[in-house]
């Protein structure tokens, strides 16, 4: 049947219709707020290129994950900042580190939020890479893939025996979600999930995030190990790997430009899709709306929808606390 017996427009006349038609439900519950952490008491340096987000020191951290919680949002994902950086990272997985501390006293104030971390080195590196770097034979320096596992599964333990309730590793090097398993394993932590950053794409929207967490590469990029942008077959392939490695929640990032690698991944396997709406995403909306060229309330809340249409459960948002907000 056609026009006029059919009328699309029917269902859409009023906002009643409308709510009772609406096929994505965003919640609070789908979302997960990242927060950046640094050493030091009462620190709260906004970051310039994106705006409301800043870097907090453990105690002034507390009071944001307070407000996070209270915003129903149920999860924030942890990145440090040490004072200190070496060529191994080693302040990733230092027992005093900066986010063994801040797990504590997150877990202290909110027992019920859920804590989760980035397992990743570039932080915690001089030359802002994701791990151990070497010398090639023909004089290139790059990442040495199964060095860099072990200084990873030492960062997952190092959190898992603060008290972080999840860990992610981010830092998209083969194998490294089933040495983290085994390793939590062994040590009595088989109940400590993991999610896989497990389709990294080496992207131009991390810009906003380097700046956060101070982590630039010194040199080169990191294309060798982040994933070509061009490639969809590659992603799936990497999430298979992951899965079967132990993976408990698999996450695309970046979300907006990847939609169809989100939808591909929901309609191929049976884990939760995590989705991470990154710093440039966020940034740009920002600036748009700086400018008076979009509202930005209405372009966050249509570009998560949309996230979670593709088919992603969980979105890793920095307008995460405000859209809770807004939700509720």
């Amino acid at each position: 049947m056609t026009f006029p017996r059919v009328r699309m427009r029917r269902l859409r006349r009023n906002a009643t219709f409308r709510r009772m038609m609406c096929e994505i439900a965003l919640s609070p519950d789908d979302l997960i707020m990242p927060l950046f952490v640094r050493c030091g008491s009462g620190v709260r340096n906004e970051i310039p290129s994106m705006p409301g987000n800043y870097q907090l020191s453990p105690d002034t951290l507390v009071e944001e994950a307070r407000a996070v919680e209270g915003a129903g949002v149920p999860a924030v994902i942890l990145f440090g900042i040490p004072d200190e950086k070496d060529a191994v990272g080693s302040q990733a997985y230092a027992a005093d580190g900066i986010i063994c501390q801040a797990i504590e006293a997150v877990k202290q104030a909110c027992p019920a939020l859920c804590v989760i971390t980035d397992v990743c080195l570039c932080e915690y590196t001089d030359h802002g890479h994701c791990g151990v770097i070497h010398v090639n034979r023909d004089g290139r320096r790059d990442v040495d893939n199964d060095a860099t596992l072990e200084l990873l599964v030492k960062e997952a333990l190092a959190h898992a025996h603060a008290g972080a309730d999840m860990v992610a590793p981010s830092d998209m090097m083969d194998g490294r979600v089933g040495a983290i398993r085994d390793a939590l394993d062994a040590a009595g932590f088989s109940d400590v999930p993991i999610m896989a950053y497990s389709a990294k794409f080496a992207s131009a929207f991390y810009g906003p995030f380097r700046d956060a967490a101070e982590s630039p590469p010194q040199f080169g990029d990191r294309c060798s190990y982040q994933m070509d942008y061009a490639n969809g077959r590659e992603a799936l392939r990497e999430i298979a790997l992951d899965i079967e490695e132990g993976a408990d929640i698999v996450m695309v990032k970046p979300a907006l430009p990847y939609l169809d690698i989100i939808r591909r991944a929901a309609e191929r396997f049976d884990v939760p899709i995590a989705a991470y709406q990154v710093s440039g995403e966020f940034a740009a909306i920002k600036a748009a709306a700086a400018n008076g060229w979009l509202d930005e309330k209405r372009a966050a809340l249509e570009t998560l929808t949309a996230i979670r249409r593709a088919g992603a459960k969980l979105i890793l948002t920095y307008w995460a606390k405000e859209a809770g907000a807004w939700l509720r």
